[in-house]
């Protein structure tokens, strides 16, 4: 069975981390939440949610992808953290699949993983000074070999969609799809 880490920071984009969690968990894939720290994490509207776990306890587990949700000043706090760069590196050099949505995608291109790449993001949230290395687009989600990226809360169902379908098979996804009753 497939695993996915979702990192939640305190000030994530709730939209986004429920609709991913949810959405790959009901196409089977084990999904494990890991707060920064002990105990539970405010989103940027104030929904609190309770990790399954904190980072520290997986930092040496194997994930199939890491996905980080958006939100601020959730993604700053993801990106000021030398543990999630780490993981990111090492996922992306074993041939993982990294993804980042919203105000997150910076994070991955802060350590370096969206050089050469195209690439999307919330229209404000990509630094200029990094939008010379990589391709830019205005899309709703991007994939770029094994790195995805959406562009924000309206995009995140089609994002998890999509994750879905790269980490089980488009069956699953169109299962998953049809039982949403999306028009």
């Amino acid at each position: 069975m497939k695993r996915v880490l979702i990192p939640l920071a305190e000030g994530f984009e709730e939209v986004e981390a429920v609709t991913l969690i949810d959405l790959l968990r009901r196409a089977g894939v084990t999904v494990v939440s890991a707060g920064l720290q002990d105990g539970p994490v405010t989103g940027s509207h104030g929904v609190t949610l309770v990790p399954d776990t904190t980072l520290d306890a997986v930092l040496d587990g194997s994930f199939d992808m890491m996905v980080l949700p958006g939100g601020l000043p959730g993604t700053t706090h993801l990106d000021e953290d030398p543990r999630i760069h780490a993981m990111l590196k090492r996922l992306e050099g074993e041939g993982r699949y990294v993804a980042a949505i919203c105000a997150a995608p910076s994070v991955l291109a802060h350590a370096g993983l969206l050089s050469g790449k195209r690439a999307t993001s919330y229209p404000t949230c990509m630094p200029e000074s990094l939008l010379p290395t990589m391709t830019y687009l205005e899309e709703g989600v991007v994939r770029d070999g094994r790195v995805i990226t959406s562009r924000g809360p309206g995009t995140a169902m089609d994002f998890a969609l999509i994750l879905c379908e790269l980490l089980t098979s488009r069956a699953v996804r169109d299962e998953v799809e049809g039982d949403l009753m999306r028009p």
